[in-house]
C-alpha cells in the first residue's frame, strides 16, 4: 500500500514540476516570438553548416570558459558532474519506487564508485564557486541569494545523494566497500550511533524525497532565472554556428513597408538576438574586459543584455497576458527594474585606485540606476531612455572583446549598433562631435571636412618614388586603398609614405584611386548612419568595377574589415582584400624585402581590434617585427584575442570621452608596464591613440609610437 501511495505522490509531484517547467519555457518562447523574423537568420539557422566542431568545443569543451582556467575547470566539473549525477538520479528514483531494488546492469558497482567521486568533486566545485563570489569577491560576479541559489540547489542535491546511499546501506545491511567509500563511511557512522534498519529505511525515503523535490525545484527555477542558459546557451551556439560575427546585418533602406529602422522598441530586435537575452549567464566576463567598463563609463555589456532581457520579459508578459512566473504561488510578482532619472549621470572614477583599469564604478552605477519605476507600465517604457541611456549606447568602441569572452555566444555590438541606427535614422540624435564628422564625410568625403581635391596631396611628399593612380597605371595588380586617415592625417601620412616605399622596393605593381577615392563608410556604419554608409559603399564598389579591381590592400584595419567582410553584402564579389601587414609579411617571406639595418628597440605590439579579434591577424605583424634585426618583441599582459581596445573604434575616434578615464591612457599604461622604447601598431587609429597616450603620460620623450611599416622601412632603407 505504501509503495502505491509513494508512486502516486511521485507521479503528481513530478508531473507538476515538469508541467511548470514547460510552461515557464513556453512563455519565454512566446516573448521571443514578439521579435522580428529575419530572413537571413532563418536561412542560416535552417541551412546545414559544413562543420559543428566549434559548437562542440564551446559546449562540451568549454573553450571560452577555460580562458579563465580556474572558473573554467570549476564549471567543467559542475557540467559533467551534473550529467553523471542525472544517471545516478534515475537509479535513485528507481530504488525509491521499487522498494530499494538495484538495477541489474553490468558495471553497477564501478558506476557507484564513479558517482561518489563525482559527488565529492562537485561539492568541492560548489565550495570554490562560493569562495570566488564571497571571499575573493570578484567584481564581475553578482552577490545575493539569486546568484547563489544554484549553489544551494547543487549542494543540496549532492548531500541528498550521499545520504540516500548511506541510509540505503544501513537499511539493507550492506558491508563497507571500497567501491562506495563515502556512503560506506557515513553508514559506518550511523551504525555506531545505533541506527536501525527500519529507521534507515524511513530516513532513506526522507532523503529520497528531498533529492526529488530539490531536483524538480531546480528544474522549475532554471527557466525563470539566469540558469536558463543551461538550455538556451547550446541553442544559441547551435543557431550561430558558421555565422560571422565580424559583419553587421544589412539594412534594407528601400523596403517600402518598413516603418522604423534600428531598435527603438524591444520588439525591433530579431528573435535570434532575443535568444541572447535568455542565454546570458551573468558571469560578467564581457564587462570585465570592456574598455568602457574598465575606464568608468556607464556601459556594461552584461547589464546591456540583462536589462534588455528583463524589459522583454516584463513587456512580453504585458503584451501576451502570460506571466513569466510559474507557479504563481512560488514566485512573488517580480518587478523588472527600470532606469531612473539619474541614468545620465556618469559614474565617479576612483582616481586614487592603483589599478590600470577598474570596473567598480560602472558596476556601481548600473546597480544604482536600474530601479523600479511604478509610474510607467512596461508598454509605456522607452527602450532608449528608460531602459538604455544614450551615454551607454555611445560609450561602445565596438571592439568585440565582450563577444570574444562570452561563453554562450552572445552578440553585444550588433544590438548597440541597432540602437544607434534608431537614434540616427529615426530620431536624428547623435553627439555633436560625431554629427560634425558625419556632415564632413557627406560633404567632403573625410571626417575633417578637408577638400576632396587634397586626398592625393600626400603623394607629392615622397621624393623619387612614384605613386601612380589607376588612370596612370591601368595594368596595376594591387589597389592601395589609402583611406581618410592615410590621406589626410599628418601622422598617418607617414605610414602611407613608408608603405609605398616598401611596395616600390619590392617591385609591386600598385595604384591608388587618388582624388576619386571616397571614405570607406566604416565610421558612419558603426555610428548608426546606415544611409550614408550605403551611399559610400555603392560609390566605392562602382569605382572598383570601373577600374577592374581584383586585389586591394589597406593600412587601416577598419577599412580592411568593412571591405573584406561587409562590402560583399552589397555586391562586391571576387575581390581579395589584404591588410598591409599581410602583404608585407608575404613580401618578406618571398625575399622581395630585406631588412638589413639594425633597429635596436624594445618594441611592444598593440593588437588592433579590427585586425585581430575581427579577422584573426595576429602572427603577420609579429613575424614582421621578428624579421627586423635588433628588435626585441615584447607582449602586454592583455594581448592577441584579449587585447584591450585603444578607444578609437565605433566612431569614438571622432568623439570626446566624457567621464571616467581615457581608454587610450589605460591602454598606454598597460604598454608602458613592459618598459618599451616603441609602442608599435598596425592601425592609424591605434597609432594616434598610443601617441596621444604617451604624451598624456609624459613618456613621449622616451617611448615612441610607430606603425609596423615604419619600423620595417627603417630596417630596409636605414635611417629615414
Amino acid at each position: 500500500m505504501w509503495q502505491w501511495i509513494n508512486f502516486l505522490l511521485f507521479v503528481v509531484v513530478t508531473g507538476s514540476g515538469i508541467y511548470w517547467f514547460v510552461q515557464a519555457v513556453a512563455r519565454r518562447a512566446l516573448y521571443v516570438r514578439l521579435g522580428q523574423q529575419d530572413e537571413e537568420e532563418a536561412r542560416n539557422a535552417a541551412s546545414p553548416k559544413p562543420s559543428s566542431s566549434e559548437f562542440a568545443r564551446q559546449v562540451f569543451g568549454h573553450k571560452k570558459l577555460l580562458k579563465d582556467w580556474k572558473s573554467g575547470v570549476m564549471h567543467l566539473i559542475l557540467f559533467y558532474g551534473f550529467i553523471v549525477l542525472q544517471l545516478g538520479a534515475l537509479d535513485l528514483i528507481w530504488k525509491g519506487l521499487s522498494g530499494g531494488i538495484m538495477i541489474p546492469v553490468p558495471g553497477y558497482a564501478a558506476f557507484g564508485l564513479f558517482q561518489e567521486i563525482t559527488v565529492l568533486a562537485v561539492l568541492a566545485a560548489v565550495v570554490y564557486a562560493g569562495f570566488r563570489r564571497y571571499v575573493e569577491r570578484l567584481p564581475r560576479l553578482k552577490r545575493g541569494w539569486k546568484p547563489s541559489a544554484v549553489l544551494f540547489f547543487i549542494g543540496g542535491l549532492m548531500l541528498s545523494v550521499v545520504l540516500s546511499l548511506a541510509f540505503e546501506r544501513v537499511w539493507h545491511g550492506a558491508e563497507p566497500s571500497m567501491l562506495a567509500p563515502v556512503s560506506s563511511l557515513l553508514s559506518a557512522g550511523f551504525a555506531v550511533i545505533g541506527l536501525s534498519g527500519t529507521a534507515a529505511q524511513v530516513l532513506f525515503y526522507a532523503s529520497w524525497w528531498l533529492h526529488l523535490l530539490i531536483l524538480l525545484s531546480f528544474l522549475v527555477y532554471v527557466p525563470q532565472s539566469k540558469h536558463f542558459h543551461i538550455i538556451t546557451a547550446p541553442v544559441n551556439l547551435w543557431l550561430k554556428r558558421g555565422k560571422s560575427s565580424t559583419r553587421l546585418q544589412k539594412l534594407d533602406l528601400e523596403q517600402e513597408d518598413t516603418e522604423t529602422f534600428g531598435a527603438g522598441r524591444i520588439e525591433d530586435f530579431t528573435r535570434m538576438q532575443m535568444i541572447d537575452f535568455y542565454a546570458c549567464v551573468e558571469c560578467g566576463r564581457c564587462t570585465n574586459v570592456c574598455p568602457a567598463s574598465n575606464t568608468g563609463k556607464t556601459l556594461s555589456p552584461m547589464h546591456l543584455i540583462t536589462k534588455l532581457r528583463d524589459h522583454l520579459t516584463e513587456k512580453g508578459a504585458a503584451v501576451t497576458s502570460k506571466s513569466p512566473w510559474v507557479p504563481a504561488f512560488a514566485f512573488s510578482p517580480e518587478q523588472t527594474a527600470h532606469h531612473m532619472n539619474a541614468m545620465e549621470e556618469q559614474p565617479e572614477w576612483n582616481r586614487k585606485s592603483r589599478m590600470l583599469t577598474d570596473i567598480g564604478p560602472t558596476i556601481g552605477w548600473q546597480q544604482s540606476s536600474w530601479q523600479a519605476d511604478s509610474d510607467k507600465s512596461p508598454t509605456e517604457l522607452e527602450l532608449i531612455g528608460d531602459v538604455m541611456s544614450e551615454s551607454e549606447i555611445w560609450s561602445c568602441t565596438t571592439c568585440r572583446n565582450c563577444e570574444d569572452q562570452c561563453p554562450v555566444g552572445n552578440g553585444h555590438v550588433d544590438k548597440i549598433i541597432d540602437l544607434r541606427r534608431h537614434l540616427v535614422l529615426m530620431q536624428g540624435s547623435m553627439p555633436a562631435e560625431g554629427q560634425r564628422a558625419m556632415q564632413n564625410i557627406e560633404r567632403q568625403g573625410n571626417p575633417w571636412g578637408l577638400s576632396r581635391s587634397d586626398r592625393a596631396r600626400w603623394t607629392g611628399e615622397i621624393e623619387g618614388v612614384p605613386v601612380p593612380t589607376v588612370k596612370e597605371n591601368p595594368g596595376f595588380e594591387i589597389l592601395f586603398f589609402v583611406g581618410s586617415m592615410g590621406s589626410y592625417d599628418l601622422r598617418s601620412r607617414k605610414v602611407s609614405r613608408a608603405f609605398v616605399r616598401l611596395l616600390h622596393e619590392a617591385g609591386v605593381s600598385f595604384a591608388i584611386l587618388g582624388n576619386e577615392e571616397k571614405n570607406s563608410g566604416d565610421t558612419p556604419r558603426r555610428m548608426g548612419n546606415e544611409l550614408l554608409f550605403q551611399q559610400l559603399c555603392q560609390d566605392n564598389i562602382e569605382l572598383f568595377r570601373k577600374y577592374k579591381v581584383r586585389r586591394i590592400v589597406t593600412a587601416c584595419p577598419h577599412t580592411y574589415n568593412i571591405l573584406k567582410n561587409e562590402y560583399p553584402d552589397f555586391g562586391m564579389k571576387h575581390v581579395e582584400v589584404q591588410h598591409h601587414t599581410e602583404l608585407l609579411a608575404r613580401l618578406l617571406e618571398e625575399g622581395k624585402l630585406k631588412p638589413s639595418h639594425i633597429v635596436r628597440e624594445r618594441v611592444v605590439y598593440h593588437d588592433s581590434c579590427y585586425l585581430g579579434r575581427y579577422n584573426g591577424v595576429y602572427e603577420q605583424p609579429r613575424n614582421i617585427l621578428k624579421a627586423i634585426p635588433g628588435v626585441r618583441l615584447l607582449e602586454m599582459e592583455r594581448s592577441r584575442d584579449n587585447a584591450m581596445c585603444c578607444g578609437a573604434g565605433g566612431g569614438m575616434m571622432w568623439m570626446e570621452e566624457t567621464g571616467g578615464k581615457r581608454v587610450n591612457v589605460a591602454r598606454t599604461e598597460q604598454a608602458l608596464q613592459t618598459a618599451p622604447t616603441v609602442i608599435s601598431s598596425a592601425c592609424p587609429y591605434c597609432l594616434t591613440m598610443m601617441e596621444d597616450g604617451t604624451k598624456l603620460k609624459e613618456a613621449d620623450d622616451r617611448v615612441k609610437a610607430r606603425d609596423i611599416a615604419e619600423l620595417l622601412e627603417q630596417s630596409v632603407f636605414g635611417k629615414t
